[in-house]
């Protein structure tokens, strides 16, 4: 596999908008997860939930949009995070062949059901700006891809908590393949009634600040946010001359179709993803210096990928810990959120803990990080990305 190249990142997330902003959260060991303010929904009283600290006026002034160009949260939330990752790139030199792979699960949903009423009302015309690219997953895809001058290689993934990892999954595999030299990919998801009333009825929220790998977890919280990279074949980084900020050095995805939400109880799938990463580039679980872990702080979630880092691992087991504690659940962005801080791990040399942890699981007891490490000489870090339907996806980033 020819080498690929992180020469871009941005990131919006619940802990603030930008690179900075997200680190200092993390090293401060300062959550974003808290009452929500601008999601409308009877829950939000007493669930905490990880919400960009943003309206979305105030998101849209920041962006510089013009009034003729109508965007939803998600598009929003994007945005942000895209014009960070291409920020090393002037627009008269983005690539109109350059791959934009996005991810999303929800759409425009929160958009589209703050209007509800009024859709349902034909005393109510709806504006076609009222909707803006609310209307579908593909949409909002389509309106960033205008914005950006993106013209070919452009698709929209919905693997549920894989998306994004998918998405710079595929840019990788799109690259590798000779298809194109470079490609924008990650993902969006905004907060809606809809995931937080689905998620509540499977008794899978928490109502308290989640604890990710706990023996006493209770179920996650839910985030919003955006994330992506750029990624760049080694010829293209010789073209372009940019920096690179880490390799992209393996990648899996293992879909054991095992139950519609639930993964296998061993963490079969899991374990098939983080094997493939590890040898696609060529390395030993014994490389790895630390794992970015899925740790939804569900219950069937940590046990399964506990016991696959177990059987990975064995006694060498390299520290690991989940940032979903800080950002929430971000469903669709989150592989591609969880990319960027391991990015971050690598560039500052710094592991970020997990909160809330008091007690390892009984049944797999494994320890995750709970404090700040730094001068650690990481070299490999895989990141997991775990979603319903067995969609298990692992990403590998390697120190340049």
């Amino acid at each position: 596999m020819q080498k690929i190249y992180v020469t871009g990142m941005g990131i919006v997330s619940a802990l603030g908008i930008g690179i900075e902003a997200n680190r200092s959260a993390l090293l401060a060991k300062r959550s974003g997860i808290g009452q929500a303010r601008w999601l409308q929904s009877r829950l939000t009283e007493r669930l905490p939930l990880g919400e960009v600290p943003f309206s979305n006026d105030a998101l849209w002034s920041a962006a510089g949009l013009q009034q003729h160009q109508p965007a939803g949260r998600q598009v929003l939330l994007a945005l942000h995070a895209m014009k960070a990752a291409l920020g090393g790139i002037k627009a008269a030199d983005i690539d109109p062949q350059m791959g934009f792979i996005n991810a999303t699960s929800v759409g425009g949903m929160s958009d589209v059901e703050n209007i509800y009423s009024n859709l349902i009302d034909p005393a109510k015309p709806i504006l076609n700006n009222e909707l803006g690219d609310s209307l579908d997953c593909s949409q909002g895809t389509e309106s960033l891809a205008r914005i950006f001058g993106l013209k070919s290689y452009i698709t929209t993934i919905s693997t549920a908590c894989s998306s994004s990892a998918n998405a710079i999954m595929y840019a990788a595999r799109l690259i590798s393949n000779g298809l194109i030299d470079s490609a924008v990919c990650g993902g969006t998801d905004t907060l809606a009634r809809f995931t937080l009333n689905g998620f509540n009825s499977l008794k899978n929220v928490d109502a308290q600040p989640c604890r990710p790998f706990d023996e006493n977890r209770n179920g996650l919280n839910l985030g919003e946010g955006a994330a992506y990279l750029v990624l760049e074949s080694e010829q293209q980084l010789k073209r372009s001359g940019r920096q690179p900020l880490a390799l992209l050095s393996g990648f899996c995805n293992y879909n054991e179709a095992f139950h519609p939400t639930a993964p296998s109880p061993e963490g079969l799938g899991a374990l098939a993803a983080m094997q493939g990463a590890i040898k696609k580039a060529g390395l030993h679980p014994d490389d790895i210096s630390y794992v970015n872990a899925h740790g939804t702080a569900t219950l069937n979630n940590d046990i399964a990928e506990a016991m696959a880092l177990q059987k990975l691992f064995g006694e060498n087991m390299p520290a690991f810990s989940s940032t979903k504690c800080y950002t929430g659940h971000t469903l669709a962005a989150a592989g591609a959120i969880e990319a960027v801080f391991s990015v971050l791990n690598l560039q500052e040399d710094e592991i970020y803990p997990v909160l809330n942890f008091g007690q390892p699981i009984a049944a797999a007891p494994v320890v995750p990080v709970t404090e700040v490490h730094t001068g650690k000489g990481l070299k490999h870090i895989l990141s997991n990305s775990f979603g319903f339907g067995g969609n298990n996806a692992s990403l590998l980033f390697s120190k340049v």
